[in-house]
C-alpha cells in the first residue's frame, strides 16, 4: 500500500518565492505528464495560495510548477497591494477618518494597506472548479487552508477533499469542509494590520498563521504519513556587538512577523519529532491502542538570511512604500525583516526562487529516499 505524502506550505508574504524553487528542484525527478506526489496539500499565507495553485494543477506537476515559477517571477508590489503615492495617501487618509468615526459607523475593515489588487489577480490565475475535478479523479486527496478567527481566537482549516474526509475538532483548532474560493486565500494572507480581515460564514478571518497552534495537524488529519515541509524560517546574522538600546519599533514588528510566520511550525516540527521517538520505543501492540502513528517529515530550509537579500533590493520598493516604511524606522539598513515579507518584486521574489532551487539541489538524494523514488 502507497504512502500518503504531504507538503506542507508555510506563511510569509513574499518569501514564498523560495517555495517555488524548491520545487522546481523535486519536479526534475518526474516525467513531464506525471501528477503532483502529494495527494495533501495544506499552507497558511501566501504558501496556501501557493498549495491553491497546485491543486487546481494537480494532474499535471511540470505545468503547476511552471505556472507558479513564471508567476513568482513577474511579481510587481502593485499585484498584491496599492503601492502610488496617490493610493497611499488615499487610503490613509480613508484609515484615518475610520479612526474618528464611532464602531456603529465603522464597519469597513481597518489596515495599513490597500491589497484589494490581490483579489483580481487570483481570480485571474486560480480556476477553483479545478480542484474538485483534481479530487474526483483521484489526482489529489485533499486540500487544506488554515485561517485564523478573530471572533473566536480559533485556528480554522478549511478543506476540501474526498468524501472519506470527516471533520474534526481540538483545543482552539478545527476543520471545517468547504469550497474553497477566493475569500478564503484572501483570509488566510491577511497579515494582521497591515491587509484587512475578511468576512467568512458570519465571522471575520485573518492570516492563517496567527492562531495555529499546530500547522501540520490538518495534514495529518487528512490521512497523511509523510509530510514535506518548505519552512520560511531562515538563518539570521549573529549581531556584532552587544545592544545597548531599546530595540526599535521596526525590530520589534520584524521579530513578531517571524514569530507568526515560523516559531509555530518550527515548535510543533520538534513535537511531531518527539512523538516518533517516543512511539519508536513502544511495542506496535501497544502504539495501536494510544491511536497514535509516525509521521515522517522532510523539512527545506533556506540557507541564507532572507532579509539579507532583501535588503539588498530594497530600492525595488516602490518609493510611496520606501517612505511609509521610514516612518516607522525601516530602511535598508535597518535590522528588520519586514520588507523580505512586503517585497513583492520580481529581482527578489527570482532570487528567492534560485536560492531555494539551490538548497533543494544539495538534497536531491534525501528527496529520492523520501519520495521513493528509483533512478536507474
Amino acid at each position: 500500500m502507497s504512502e500518503t505524502i504531504a507538503l506542507v506550505l508555510g506563511g510569509g508574504g513574499a518569501r514564498a518565492a523560495y517555495q517555488i524553487g524548491v520545487l522546481k528542484a523535486l519536479v526534475q525527478l518526474y516525467p513531464r505528464n506525471h501528477h503532483i506526489p502529494f495527494a495533501i496539500l495544506s499552507g497558511s499565507s501566501a504558501g496556501a495560495i501557493n498549495a491553491t495553485s497546485l491543486a487546481t494543477h494537480a494532474s499535471c506537476f511540470h505545468l503547476g510548477v511552471k505556472k507558479l515559477d513564471w508567476v513568482w517571477r513577474h511579481f510587481e508590489t502593485k499585484k498584491v497591494y496599492r503601492s502610488s503615492f496617490w493610493d497611499v495617501f488615499k487610503h490613509l487618509c480613508k484609515m484615518a477618518l475610520k479612526g474618528l468615526q464611532t464602531d456603529k459607523m465603522n464597519t469597513d475593515a481597518g489596515s495599513l494597506l490597500d491589497n484589494s489588487p490581490l483579489r483580481q489577480l487570483l481570480n485571474q490565475l486560480i480556476d477553483f472548479q479545478r480542484i474538485e475535478r483534481n479530487i474526483g479523479s483521484g489526482a489529489l486527496k485533499a486540500i487544506s487552508i488554515d485561517a485564523s478567527s478573530y471572533n473566536d481566537s480559533h485556528s480554522y482549516s478549511f478543506y476540501q477533499a474526498h468524501n472519506s474526509v470527516d471533520d474534526w475538532q481540538r483545543a482552539r483548532r478545527q476543520g471545517n469542509r468547504c469550497t474553497l474560493t477566493t475569500n478564503h486565500l484572501m483570509a488566510t494572507s491577511a497579515i494582521p494590520l497591515v491587509f484587512p480581515s475578511i468576512k467568512l460564514n458570519q465571522a471575520y478571518f485573518g492570516d492563517g498563521s496567527v492562531h495555529q497552534l499546530s500547522p501540520l495537524s490538518s495534514s495529518i488529519h487528512l490521512g497523511a504519513d509523510k509530510i514535506m515541509v518548505i519552512n520560511l524560517d531562515s538563518p539570521h546574522k549573529k549581531p556584532q556587538h552587544e545592544i545597548d538600546a531599546h530595540p526599535k519599533a521596526a525590530t520589534i514588528a520584524g521579530h513578531l512577523l517571524d514569530t507568526i510566520f515560523s516559531d509555530t511550525l518550527n515548535s510543533d516540527l520538534e513535537r511531531l519529532e518527539r512523538i516518533n521517538t517516543t512511539l519508536d520505543l513502544i511495542p506496535g501492540a501497544d502504539v495501536e491502542m494510544i491511536n497514535l502513528r509516525k509521521i515522517n517529515t522532510l523539512v527545506i530550509k533556506p540557507s541564507e538570511d532572507l532579509s539579507e537579500i532583501a535588503a539588498r533590493y530594497y530600492k525595488d520598493l516602490p518609493l510611496a512604500i520606501r517612505i511609509l516604511l521610514k516612518f516607522i524606522g525601516i530602511d535598508s539598513q535597518s535590522d528588520s525583516s519586514v520588507v523580505s515579507y512586503l517585497l513583492f518584486e520580481k529581482a527578489y521574489t527570482s532570487a528567492l526562487i534560485d536560492l531555494g532551487y539551490q538548497d533543494a539541489m544539495t538534497q536531491i538524494d534525501t528527496f529520492k529516499d523520501f519520495f521513493n523514488i528509483k533512478t536507474t
